[in-house]
């Protein structure tokens, strides 16, 4: 094997530094690596390959030509949110005909996955618990094609049955965007009365602890990352980096997480799914309810893997290769943080942040096209948790960095 292209949709810079420990292993043994993306730039220190930006509408077939013509051997989806792993899905299609091999869930299993309500029936089937739920369709509701009149007193029913708050979520879109919170009656008629234009799930509102894993490798050989911690689940949809995110020591919730993990890889298994997907979760008093099951690598990938030690990335190129994963649950090497700095780490607290702890990361987040600020990723053994807090008072004190409200909720999470 000679070239491995990946198929990215967003910045590569939300994969440091494990994307660049991959390809550089590639290299180490003589083969190339090509970054083929729509979106942001890069440059050898990102991406220490072949890279070749195409524009944002590409289609799959002509993103399969393209790599194609690169002369590549194999492929890797590494793309995200939700609609762009569909589009890697159809290109891996026509790369398969071709017989360049592609690591990507199969179309089929992509497009029921991507799809809130096809997943909420797969993982009530694989005996996962999820939200009550109803699906609601633009047609009927627009008075398109055949006419139902009592539709909209059907959605109702469902709606008193399930009980309010309600959310509203786009069938087809994904991190939180579009998502409305319908507290009583009222507001579902005022939403009845001006619908989306796409189909969407109304479903229950669960509250308690954000969570997300992902599960890596090929039917018969799944690696199952350790769980991260995202925030909290409630009636009001939350910005996804809203909250300090991290991945440590939660035994209970570990402990009553294996279960769940057993049946989410017989579910993979069932699909087919080759490459990465990535679950989102709410845990309430020791139980877990499945909200997505995204068919991609996830937003919280990098924390995952510093936690673990592990590199999915590799892991994705290693399969390109036709190698298995070792299959089983990863276990955590450590502690993870990752928290946004809104405003982008300060100069004069840069040098000072590495010095006071083990930084993985700090990079732009760039989403849409607009900056959100700088991205921090940390690692800690356990046994460090003072000596870290200590350090990073310290740093705020000097610097004003981490920003008060972030080195607080640090200070909760570590101390005793």
């Amino acid at each position: 094997m000679r070239k491995i292209a990946f198929l990215r949709s967003v910045g590569i810079r939300r994969a440091d530094p494990y994307i660049q420990r991959a390809v550089r292993g590639l290299a180490a043994e003589g083969i190339e690596a090509g970054l083929f993306h729509t979106s942001g730039s890069a440059d050898d220190g990102d991406f220490p390959g072949h890279r070749h930006r195409l524009a944002r509408e590409v289609t799959p077939r002509q993103l399969a030509d393209v790599v194609a013509a690169w002369g590549a051997d194999a492929a890797v989806s590494i793309s995200l949110p939700c609609e762009n792993a569909l589009r890697d899905a159809a290109a891996a299609s026509y790369l398969e005909a071709r017989g360049i091999p592609t690591v990507m869930t199969p179309l089929a299993a992509t497009m029921l996955l991507v799809d809130k309500w096809e997943t909420k029936q797969l993982c009530r089937r694989a005996g996962l618990e999820v939200p009550d739920g109803f699906r609601a369709d633009p047609g009927p509701l627009a008075g398109r094609g055949l006419p139902v009149p009592g539709y909209r007193d059907a959605l109702r029913a469902q709606a008193a049955r399930i009980g309010y708050p309600l959310m509203a979520k786009p069938v087809w879109d994904s991190t939180s965007v579009g998502i409305r919170t319908l507290r009583t009656p009222a507001d579902l008629d005022a939403w009845l009365a001006d619908p989306p234009e796409a189909s969407a799930v109304l479903e229950e509102v669960v509250e308690g602890d954000l969570c997300s894993v992902d599960i890596v490798g090929r039917p018969g050989s799944y690696q199952v990352l350790p769980l991260c911690w995202t925030g909290r689940a409630g009636a009001e949809p939350v910005f996804t980096f809203a909250d300090l995110r991290w991945c440590g020591p939660r035994p209970a919730a570990d402990t009553a997480f294996a279960g769940v993990a057993r049946a989410l890889v017989a579910l993979c298994g069932e699909l087919g799914v080759h490459g990465s997907v990535n679950v989102d979760l709410v845990h309430t008093e020791g139980r877990f309810t499945v909200l997505e099951v995204n068919p991609r690598i996830g937003g919280a990938t990098t924390l995952s893997c510093a936690a673990s030690g592990t590199n999915t990335f590799a892991t994705l190129a290693r399969m390109a290769r036709g190698l298995p994963p070792a299959g089983g649950p990863v276990r955590r090497t450590g502690w993870a943080l990752e928290f946004l700095a809104a405003g982008g780490v300060p100069p004069a607290a840069s040098a000072g942040l590495r010095e006071a702890v083990s930084v993985v990361t700090v990079h732009e987040l760039v989403i849409d096209g607009a900056s959100r600020g700088d991205i921090v990723v940390l690692t800690l053994p356990e046994g460090a948790e003072a000596a870290t807090v200590k350090a990073l008072a310290e740093l705020h004190s000097a610097t004003g960095f981490p920003a008060a409200d972030v080195l607080g909720k640090i200070t909760s999470l570590l101390g005793p």
